[in-house]
């Protein structure tokens, strides 16, 4: 396979109501050929469909957030109303005017779809097209184009029940191919040089046509082995109850006893703080019912592991009077 890929130039700002595949056809430095696939990062969408704000951020990633993920500090890891998962919603307020903040397209197949439909129309040829948007990895340093919504192409490949070159029957071996377009239209298009639109041309025929989106890109909660991270599941497994949309997390403030506290009802059970400190779990019951000592029992070892979780140094200790 030998691929080629370039940006358009000279595309400028897009403003509300624009015609993006006018202006892409506009901008072309040849024309579009039978299996081009056409990049378009997910801003110039977003601003073409005038979603562009000057609305508080914080209140705007609140809007587009269906649950929160992780939080630590003033960072959130957050699951979108459309699926994805990304920091801040995938909010972004780079390459716009001050004070301007940009969310995800709504419906980042959908736009996709619009975007191949008149593209084609335009141009009279059978094109695939992605929406990217850039997006770190868990465990991983840095940040890379992904694609979030994707029309005529296949999102990911599937090996399984093919075998290797050695004779290994291959079982999930599934390329997301449609990330890897992304990634590489980002490397040519770079970061800071003003060209959001890129043509990639090349791939394989049978990678083409697909009518399966980005969204198949996506782990359902059922097979999702890190939905929450580490602090944050424990917050919810000590909710005692199912993980409610937008789930509240803790910031390095809140008050440990009433997180503790959260969907229990532990009122045999009190808490004082020492001069040192430490927290001590004292069991209230006059005639040493052992109910009280079990719910004492119960309320440390929910304080330790919530301490624990929060990175909070507090010794906690059960004592009898």
């Amino acid at each position: 396979m030998v691929l080629r890929a370039w940006p358009l130039e000279g595309i400028g700002e897009i403003r509300p109501g624009a015609d993006l595949a006018a202006v892409i056809v506009d901008h072309l430095a040849e024309p579009l050929e039978d299996g081009d696939v056409v990049v378009v990062t997910s801003k110039v969408v977003s601003k073409a469909a005038g979603l562009a704000t000057t609305g508080d951020r914080d209140s705007l990633i609140d809007a587009e957030t269906d649950r929160v993920v992780a939080r630590r500090g003033q960072t959130r890891i957050v699951r979108t109303r459309s699926g994805l998962t990304l920091a801040a919603a995938g909010i972004d307020a780079s390459n716009l005017e001050a004070g301007t903040v940009i969310p995800l397209p709504r419906d980042p197949d959908g736009a996709a779809r619009d975007l191949r439909s008149r593209l084609e129309e335009l141009t009279g040829v059978r094109l695939g097209v992605i929406v990217s948007d850039t997006a770190g990895r868990a465990w991983r340093i840095g940040q890379t184009d992904i694609a979030i919504g994707a029309s005529g192409i296949a999102p990911h490949l599937s090996f399984a029940g093919v075998e290797d070159a050695y004779g290994n029957l291959l079982a999930v071996t599934s390329p997301a191919v449609a990330d890897e377009i992304a990634g590489t239209a980002d490397l040519v298009a770079g970061k800071l040089d003003g060209q959001p639109v890129v043509v990639v041309r090349g791939l394989p025929v049978a990678w083409l046509g697909s009518d399966e989106g980005a969204g198949a890109l996506i782990r359902d909660d059922d097979g999702d082995l890190f939905g929450l991270g580490a602090r944050d599941a424990v917050l919810a497994a000590t909710s005692r109850g199912d993980l409610p949309r937008g789930f509240p997390v803790a910031d390095e403030e809140d008050d440990l006893l009433a997180l503790a506290r959260a969907g229990t009802d532990l009122s045999l059970a009190d808490v004082t703080v020492a001069a040192d400190g430490s927290l001590e779990v004292r069991a209230l019951s006059e005639d040493g019912a052992p109910e009280a000592y079990v719910e004492a029992g119960a309320l440390a070892e929910r304080l330790r592991i919530l301490a624990r979780a929060l990175r909070r140094e507090v010794v906690i200790a059960v004592v009898s009077d």
